[in-house]
């Protein structure tokens, strides 16, 4: 498999990861965190700092809502108990 392959099958399975975590809203960054060690802010940081690596800037609330769908504010007052 060539390398641009491998980045596009790679995109393609973060943008279903988003989409997975964003019709499971009642799963906690809490409980992903205590089962898999990582959550929602952690893609956001993670995907953050990718940015910077290449040149990008993305700041870390812009990332947030990348990965939440929405402002981060918004989706806490609608989703977080």
């Amino acid at each position: 498999m060539d390398k641009h392959t491998r980045t596009e099958i790679e995109a393609a399975v973060f943008r279903r990861l988003l989409e997975h975590l964003d019709s499971r809203k009642d799963v906690q960054n809490i409980e992903l965190m205590n089962l898999a060690g990582f959550c929602r802010n952690c893609l956001s940081k993670w995907y953050a700092a990718a940015a910077e690596e290449r040149g990008e800037t993305v700041g870390y609330e812009q990332a947030r809502e990348l990965v939440y769908g929405e402002p981060y504010a918004e989706w806490k007052a609608k989703h977080q108990r």
